[in-house]
């Protein structure tokens, strides 16, 4: 009968668990990387699509409109998936007068909000303006991203338990080896 090296059973064992956490971590790296790229790079921001609103009216709330003084928010700031500061007023129309405002007057917050440096009161007032939605590959990526970190939140937890199980069979390993050369030295078998 061909006798086991137990010796380097546990060996290899050890080196395959070494060499099978550094590969999980070295990919996970690798992995982060390229996720991280994408997400700081513009690579994923030309394909945004610009949604144009053309006379958005101000008319019908109370008490009149000061066209950007209200701190009235204009109605793309409640779009899904809004790229922050991305408006730009391309008109502003006051529809009693038949004039239109000078748009250097008028500007609006990241959020939306529009607001105004004239004081003048016009009941009766449109605005046209265009913003920016993040792209489907963005989207994509920003959630990939949020799930990926997660996820390596979730393996990290188990590297403690998976040593554990290692050092735990290659203990169990070497007392078996142990016992084997104990109950050989009882039958009086001297060598190994």
């Amino acid at each position: 009968m061909k006798r086991l090296d137990k010796k380097g059973i546990s060996g290899s064992f050890v080196t395959a668990l070494i060499f099978g956490i550094t590969a999980l971590i070295v990919s996970i790296i690798i992995a982060l990387v390229i996720i991280s790229s994408l997400n700081d790079s513009s690579l994923l921001t030309s394909t945004r699509p610009l949604t144009a609103i053309t006379n958005e009216s101000f008319s019908g709330i109370a008490q009149g409109v000061w066209v950007n003084h209200t701190g009235y928010t204009l109605a793309g700031a409640s779009a899904s998936n809004l790229v922050s500061g991305s408006f730009v007023i391309t008109k502003a129309w006051n529809q009693t007068a038949k004039t239109e405002f000078l748009i250097g007057n008028i500007s609006v917050t990241a959020g939306g909000v529009i607001k105004n440096t004239s004081a003048t009161n016009y009941p009766n007032a449109t605005i046209s303006y265009t913003y920016l939605t993040k792209s489907p590959e963005e989207i994509t990526s920003g959630l990939m991203s949020a799930n990926f970190t997660s996820g390596i939140d979730n393996v990290s937890a188990k590297i403690p338990t998976v040593l554990l199980v290692g050092a735990i069979v290659l203990i169990l390993s070497i007392l078996a080896l142990l016992v084997g050369v104990w109950q050989k030295m009882r039958m009086g078998g001297g060598s190994i």
